[in-house]
């Protein structure tokens, strides 16, 4: 079939457009983009439909933004079916909480839009010297993600709307401290066990199969010994980091990038201050805010009389436990590294001046600016290589963006061999050979599961075509032909003697284990001679003292009405354990510090579990109905 189109696709397009423009004429492009833009549903909340096609561009917009967070990140995480689930989870969780804020009349003003995007790191990052934004980047950046400025607010604004409705519930959680460290010591009891081993290799110098023990046991297991379908492949890369070895720069170029560039290349200005913190509790009430503010006002009062007991005051009433020590010095710092409101006081102040009071999230600041370190500017000749790099990686940029419709629409269109397109684009065709649908780690491109399943796909197997190409990183695109396949077989038993010799021998040993294990549990039970178990260790959650965590749960979760307690642990292919509980013992002592600090973690729990039974029961409420099976490791 693709044989036939790629042969007559100059008629067929003739033959289309005759079908098509009467379609245009009768029905409209909308018909036709309400038609594509339905797809198969992946799950349904209050009635609305997640369809395929919003998973697929959603989970694309998510691997972009991590790609351009944590460029070195590997590609086969973010395409695992994994990563995919949870995107829609995540969809499911914001079409509930936008349900459920819709129905509550939840809303969010303009007012707190504006402070949620002014605290925005990201946003601030693109700020210039003198504090405005840079708009252009600011458009590019949300350009890559798909977005313009206005979708982008209207999303924060959406998501600062469904914050507030499980705000409420974890907002306002509370454990009393007496019922945490109940929960907590319970959790952290400690016991006195003994723990007797009884490992399968020990016991594997006692087991001999004979030639039919082997011979059946292969006979009774071909899936373990398979080997998997292979494949002989060249592949093709277009690579944006490939691309910038190839570009040659002249020197004409470098000079103007370096008058253009060199004070944001030379680094940005930084600036020292101190400050006096005094706090406000998150969700404090007025009346307290109020009383804080007016302390706060009574200290820049001393200040304006005399400056220099700047130091002196904060050492006495700074509540920031990292600065008030140095007398409220917080060192130098550039643009970005302070909350919002903090940086734009200090980078408005003059050297030696104190602020007026400065509200943050974390309270009232008083502020001295101490000094002013401005950057040296650096010359053409120290900069050189950093004009180098940002050029070649400016029009790499370009050059691939150029090369990537030619890339994908050559291997497409010359599907026999990939050498035309690396003849066009001055590529290299490289080989691979004994290729699985597993990917190795150390397998670079050809890690990437979406090209792996493209590898191995029915036309690419039997026809040997060229794969179309696959993103396999950023500004990476990569399409690889089968050169040679090699299906999934059963390997003889000649070739696999020795693996399942091994394999028989490692399963009766364990079966050997666990049956003297078993007989030694049932004697010390019933009272026999104890002199053989190992000295006793006291054990814990969080002092496992070398346990496994199997044994470890097995001596940790034995009832301990009646001790000694006795337990046996089935550890699968390494044996049995046979544990024996003798006393129960408290938690060791914490001091007043650890025990205070272990009640807020015991509360954030809570807090959180109350949030997700929250959720569950909106979950509920707005029938949610997943129609996707869960991969096997979120289970």
């Amino acid at each position: 079939m693709f044989d036939s189109i790629r042969n007559h696709k100059k008629y067929l397009m003739g033959f289309l457009m005759i079908l098509i423009i009467p379609s245009f004429v009768l029905f409209g492009v909308q018909g036709f983009t309400d038609v594509d833009s339905q797809g198969e549903t992946v799950a349904t909340v209050d009635g609305q439909d997640i369809t395929q096609i919003e998973w697929d561009q959603a989970h694309q917009a998510e691997a972009q933004r991590l790609r351009e967070a944590m460029p070195s990140i590997d590609a086969k995480l973010l395409d695992s079916e994994e990563a995919r689930y949870a995107t829609l989870e995540r969809m499911v969780r914001d079409r509930v909480l936008a349900a459920a804020a819709q129905k509550l009349h939840f809303h969010t003003s303009d007012q707190r839009l504006a402070r949620e995007l002014q605290q925005n790191e990201t946003i601030a990052s693109l700020r210039r010297p003198d504090g405005t934004l840079d708009v252009e980047a600011y458009r590019a950046l949300l350009g890559r993600q798909g977005m313009t400025p206005e979708m982008f607010e209207a999303q924060v604004r959406a998501d600062l709307s469904r914050r507030q409705v499980t705000q409420g519930i974890t907002g306002s959680g509370f454990t009393p401290a007496a019922l945490a460290q109940v929960s907590l010591n319970a959790f952290f009891e400690r016991r006195e066990v003994s723990v007797q081993r009884f490992n399968a290799s020990d016991f594997a110098a006692s087991v001999n199969p004979s030639d039919a023990d082997i011979q059946t046991f292969y006979a009774n297991n071909p899936a373990l010994f398979q080997a998997p379908e292979q494949a002989d492949v060249e592949y093709l890369v277009l690579d944006a980091a490939a691309l910038a070895k190839t570009v040659v720069l002249n020197e004409s170029d470098l000079r103007a990038y370096h008058e253009q560039n060199a004070s944001r290349l030379s680094g940005g200005e930084e600036r020292r201050a101190s400050h006096i913190l005094l706090t406000v509790p998150q969700g404090a009430p007025a009346t307290e805010k109020d009383a804080v503010r007016q302390r706060a006002q009574e200290l820049l009062a001393q200040l304006r009389q005399d400056p220099s007991k700047f130091g002196e005051l904060a050492k006495t009433h700074s509540q920031d436990p990292g600065s008030a020590a140095k007398g409220g010095d917080l060192d130098f710092f550039a643009r970005g590294a302070m909350v919002k409101p903090f940086e734009d006081a200090v980078f408005a102040l003059q050297k030696g001046a104190i602020s007026d009071l400065v509200e943050s999230d974390f309270g009232f600041h008083i502020i001295q600016l101490t000094d002013i370190k401005a950057p040296a500017m650096r010359s053409f000749e120290a900069m050189r290589p950093e004009i180098e790099a940002d050029l070649k990686r400016q029009q790499a940029q370009k050059l691939f963006a150029d090369s990537a419709e030619v890339f994908s629409n050559l291997v497409y269109e010359q599907a026999d061999s990939l050498q035309p397109t690396a003849e066009r684009l001055k590529l290299t065709v490289q080989t691979a050979s004994g290729l699985t649908r597993e990917a190795r780690p150390d397998a670079g491109v050809l890690g990437n599961q979406n090209l792996l399943a493209a590898i191995f796909a029915p036309d690419s197997v039997e026809k040997k075509r060229n794969t179309e190409a696959i993103e396999t990183g950023a500004s990476q695109l990569t399409a690889a032909r089968v050169v040679r396949y090699t299906p999934a077989r059963t390997m003889p038993l000649a070739e696999v003697r020795d693996q399942v010799r091994t394999r028989l021998v490692a399963q009766r040993s364990a079966e050997l284990a666990r049956e003297e294990g078993g007989k030694k549990l049932a004697a010390w039970k019933a009272g026999g001679d104890v002199a053989g178990m190992p000295a006793p260790v006291t054990v814990a959650r969080d002092s496992a003292q070398g346990l496994s965590q199997p044994v470890l749960n097995a001596a940790l979760s034995a009832d301990p009405k009646k001790l000694p307690t006795w337990v046996g642990v089935d550890l699968g292919g390494q044996g049995y354990a046979v544990v024996r509980v003798d006393k129960v013992l408290p938690r060791e002592p914490r001091d007043a510090q650890v025990q205070a600090q272990e009640v807020q973690q015991y509360g954030q729990w809570w807090s959180s579990a109350e949030g997700q039974a929250y959720y569950d029961t909106l979950k509920e409420r707005f029938k949610v109905k997943i129609q996707v099976p869960e991969p096997e490791s979120k289970r």
